[in-house]
């Protein structure tokens, strides 16, 4: 018999129960579809996370106070013993491969003009800001170069303060009142944006000395290093840990992680999420699978007579048992694809209902989807198809 034949038996069966075609390609269906559906959110999740962490580059070092397996939260939000200090930052940035460097002392403290005012964070840090962050700056200049141990009374703005506190109006040259300070404004950062969550444009910046005095703060939250290039990552690190370890009399209290590591690491765990939600999704396939299984069962049953005719007529064992096989996987492959067009018109939908959700289904997840289902049937199909090979036509015939 040729595969033509073999189809359109199938088909004809299949079309002759539909209910029974229905109900079995719809547990697939569901089962894919929640695959699709699950699969696309996480990766579309994954892909987005990476963008936001990778738009600072992958040749960045960021050194915080403490041993990663130390407890306590340093900066203002809580006290240890590790410390970091501006005169650290000025000893890395000496080393060779060392680009750029911002020492870093975060806050918050309410920004006041005009009349006006809001809460925001404030951020210490240095003139190689921007090149290290790949911010940019929209009005005036950032924060003047010189020594970092000497603070001075300029503030650059982030465009969304600005707007609430000057309008339209050049905020250049004015005076802001931050934390009890008063400050010049020299410039307004370019719009950025939400990045991981945190709207950027809601910030201010000041050198990281009046930082520090500011919070009243001995010592910097992190330091971040942009180095040469990512090739250089354990040399320069290298580097910083002899250095650090001299100064901090032999300890090394501090750590010091790589963009590129804190990229793979995500990667991996989000990979993880991804797999764990799909394989729970799966289940959803699996039960459908068995469902087509308990339907092709109860089918060789309700068959005993077509099956004794087509082997009184000349049916081999083989033949019997590959009309049942791709019944099978014809009941899960038509259910696949049902499944992956609703899945994908599910993920379509969300897209539209969630502006900015980050759904993406790359094309290996549609076709594995399809393999998948036509797998599910073929399996579900195995001992239903046997069984039906192994039954005597007389013994059928008779029983008919």
């Amino acid at each position: 018999m040729e595969l033509a034949n073999y189809l359109q038996f199938s088909l004809g069966t299949l079309r002759g129960h539909r209910t029974r075609s229905i109900l079995s390609t719809l547990g697939v269906a569901i089962g894919i579809a929640a695959v699709i559906l699950l699969t696309s959110i996480g990766e579309g999740t994954r892909r987005f996370l990476l963008a936001e962490f990778a738009q600072f580059g992958t040749n960045i070092l960021e050194i915080t106070p403490g041993k990663t397996q130390t407890s306590g939260t340093p900066g203002i939000f809580g006290g240890t013993t590790q410390k970091l200090s501006i005169d650290d930052a000025v000893a890395i940035r000496r080393l060779p491969h060392v680009q750029a460097l911002v020492p870093l002392a975060v806050g918050q403290a309410r920004v006041e003009a005009n009349g006006k005012g809001r809460s925001v964070f404030i951020h210490g840090a240095t003139s190689d800001l921007p090149e290290v962050w790949k911010f940019g700056i929209g009005q005036g200049s950032f924060l003047p170069p010189g020594d970092p141990r000497r603070g001075s009374l300029v503030t650059v703005l982030g465009p969304r303060v600005k707007r609430e506190l000057f309008g339209d109006e050049n905020a250049l040259g004015q005076f802001v009142r931050i934390a009890g300070h008063r400050l010049r404004v020299i410039g307004v950062m370019a719009p950025k944006g939400r990045i991981l969550g945190f709207d950027v444009d809601d910030a201010a910046y000041v050198p990281v000395a009046t930082g520090m005095r500011m919070f009243n703060l001995d010592e910097l939250q992190e330091i971040d290093v942009l180095f040469t290039h990512e090739g250089m990552t354990e040399v320069v690190s290298e580097q910083i840990t002899r250095l650090l370890t001299d100064r901090h009399g032999g300890k090394e209290d501090f750590t010091i992680t790589s963009q590129s590591e804190m990229i793979a690491v995500f990667n991996n765990v989000m990979n993880a999420i991804t797999a764990a939600v799909g394989a729970i999704a799966g289940i959803s396939l699996m039960v459908g699978a068995i469902g087509v299984f308990t339907m092709m069962w109860i089918s060789v049953g309700e068959r005993i007579g077509e099956i004794g005719l087509l082997r009184a007529l000349g049916g081999t064992q083989g033949e019997v048992r590959s009309l049942f096989l791709i019944e099978a996987v014809l009941l899960t492959l038509i259910g696949g694809l049902i499944g992956v067009a609703s899945g994908l018109g599910m993920a379509g939908l969300l897209r539209l209902a969630i502006p900015g959700m980050p759904v993406y289904t790359p094309l290996r997840y549609v076709v594995a989807a399809v393999v998948v289902s036509a797998l599910a049937g073929l399996i579900a199909g195995v001992l239903p198809a046997r069984r039906a090979a192994a039954l005597d036509p007389v013994e059928a015939l008779a029983a008919e």
